[in-house]
């Protein structure tokens, strides 16, 4: 899912305010967004009650301030969180800075994903679904034909598990749906 729509289905699923879309019914269908989005609603709804809870507090005429002070400051707090979660250069230092702690202590090198998938016109990722007319069900990876030439099968999700790396005695079943790396004309066989 490209980035921006990524980016607002989460906005979505945080906040609750839900939009029927083609993208939506992407993030449903998929078993790790759901994950990632049921977490995200419940993240938001938390996020709520601590927000009405701490407004709730700030009312109390016990503090030093006034009420309407602990309003405006609880308002103006809540404002610039929000421009600061909202704003694009932020973001991108922070997804900078989280990249570059794990790259020292995973001792990962930076990849360019666009730029590996982009190498060729002709090359691509798809998403196959195996249904059961499919030529492969019921085969292993390494019968099918998919392990070597201009393919490569990345993972394979069956039900809510995610089976990476599949080795070549891997069995097709109907209903995995498998991520493959490879040719575009040749996956469309496959289909």
């Amino acid at each position: 899912m490209e980035r921006a729509k990524a980016r607002f289905q989460a906005l979505s699923a945080f906040t609750g305010i839900g939009f029927t879309t083609r993208d939506a019914e992407a993030v449903v269908n998929h078993p790790r967004r759901r994950k990632i989005v049921t977490s995200l609603m419940v993240l938001g709804n938390a996020s709520i009650v601590t927000v009405i809870a701490t407004f709730v507090v700030s009312l109390r005429p016990a503090g030093i301030f006034r009420p309407s002070l602990n309003i405006a400051i609880v308002a103006a707090s809540l404002l610039i969180l929000y421009r600061i979660t909202l704003h694009q250069e932020f973001a991108k230092k922070l997804s900078n800075k989280i990249r570059e702690t794990l790259r020292k202590k995973l001792h990962f090198e930076k990849v360019y994903i666009e730029e590996i998938l982009q190498q060729s016109e002709r090359y691509g990722v798809a998403s196959v679904l195996i249904k059961k007319e499919s030529k492969i069900a019921g085969l292993t990876l390494g019968q099918s034909g998919l392990r070597g030439g201009d393919l490569m099968v990345l993972s394979i999700e069956r039900d809510e598990e995610v089976i990476p790396v599949p080795k070549t005695q891997s069995k097709i079943q109907v209903g995995d749906r498998l991520i493959i790396y490879g040719k575009m004309e040749n996956l469309k066989d496959l289909t």
